[in-house]
């Protein structure tokens, strides 16, 4: 049996990550679009969070992408430089099988390795006993919101959660100055 494998993703996965949201979106409530975003809109996206230098991996096992997570800015802001907010999808054949653990991990160490001193997950349809509930959790993200009634969708109201993970010292030690925020923000200003 072979294992999955966590990589950076590629432009050559874009279709297989468009699937995958192409799924969550049209049967699940964890993303507020109502649509599925077309394969060039997906493209744009990836492009965006490829230039701004943020991770994006995807998870595969046989040459199949299971799923699929990154990080990008939690608003744009400069003074919310330090904060991303991740995503995470997993194609409904994988769903049970730790795939979105293994990328979530990864994905904390690459935005740690960057840097970055929060990580936000902002969950679409924050039940208790939701999967992305349960996995941030799980990973040690705390619970710092909620916005009740936020979405309407499946004929159903939905609450949107919000769950926070400290890294790099958090907001108790100044910003280091060769973090790639910090970085970027120089380049912009000078």
């Amino acid at each position: 049996m072979s294992s999955i494998t966590i990589r950076a993703a590629g432009s050559a996965d874009l279709d297989r990550i468009a699937e995958i949201y192409a799924d969550a979106v049209t049967h699940g409530t964890a993303s507020y679009e109502l649509e599925p975003p077309s394969r060039a809109e997906m493209g744009a996206r990836f492009d965006g969070l490829m230039a701004g230098g943020f991770p994006y991996l995807v998870a595969e096992k046989d040459g199949a992408v299971l799923g699929y997570a990154y990080a990008g800015a939690f608003r744009p802001r400069p003074a919310y430089r330090f904060i991303v907010e991740d995503s995470v999808y997993v194609a409904p054949e994988a769903k049970g099988q730790g795939v979105g653990l293994l990328l979530m991990r990864r994905l904390i160490e690459a935005c740690r390795a960057a840097g970055f001193r929060q990580i936000v997950a902002v969950i679409g349809d924050g039940r208790p006993d939701s999967a992305s509930v349960r996995l941030h959790e799980k990973l040690g993200f705390r619970h710092s919101g909620r916005l009740e009634g936020s979405g309407y969708k499946h004929g159903r109201w939905l609450d949107t959660v919000f769950m926070q993970l400290s890294l790099n010292g958090g907001a108790s030690a100044p910003p280091d100055p060769d973090s790639l925020p910090e970085r970027k923000f120089r380049n912009k200003n000078n």
